[in-house]
């Protein structure tokens, strides 16, 4: 009788036991943050010479100048390489307005940066990336955009590229800071 009592509290509590969640997947297309958001896309300040090296004097004015022009621009997170001078070019703008900071890896496709934003959850945020003369136009090519410019000289480090990605279409704003 105990036997017959506990096998059935045991079905009893087998048959109550709630059933798992079923997620249902959201198809890209309904999706309104995914692949959207405002990008500034910079190159780093001057730098000194060197592989992994420090901002001249010039390259820190232009930093705080990068922060001036960007301060009240609504940035939610700041994407950079692991160089320092990327992420002194930066600096500014994270500790001042308390940004939380991603690393990518610095390439020619675009494709770290792509992965980074969609692994961290940042579409349909506004975010600076700071990148290097011979990965931020394909940069801008991963984000859809067309630049005007066919290539960044050694010598330029005062374009500023802001993408503004919405289901849509993209659209493109060049100037100099």
């Amino acid at each position: 009788m105990r036997t017959l009592l506990l096998l059935l509290c045991c079905g009893l509590f087998i048959a109550c036991k709630p059933k798992p969640v079923v997620r249902q997947p959201v198809a890209v297309s309904e999706d309104t943050t995914f692949l959207t958001g405002t990008f500034f896309l910079v190159r780093h300040a001057e730098k000194n010479p060197g592989p992994d090296s420090t901002l001249t004097p010039e390259g820190l004015q232009r930093a705080g100048a990068l922060y001036r022009c960007l301060k009240d621009s609504g940035l939610q997170k700041i994407y950079t390489t692991r160089y320092i001078r990327s992420i002194q070019t930066a600096d500014s703008l994270r500790l001042r307005l308390h940004l939380d900071t991603c690393i990518y890896a610095a390439d020619t496709t675009g494709e770290s940066l792509i992965y980074e934003i969609t692994r961290h959850g940042d579409w349909g945020k506004r975010i600076l990336i700071v990148g290097h003369s011979n990965t931020l136009l394909p940069l801008l090519h991963s984000l859809k955009a067309k630049p005007a410019v066919k290539a960044i000289g050694e010598t330029v480090f005062d374009r500023l590229f802001i993408v503004r990605k919405s289901s849509v279409g993209v659209v493109l704003e060049e100037s100099c800071y």
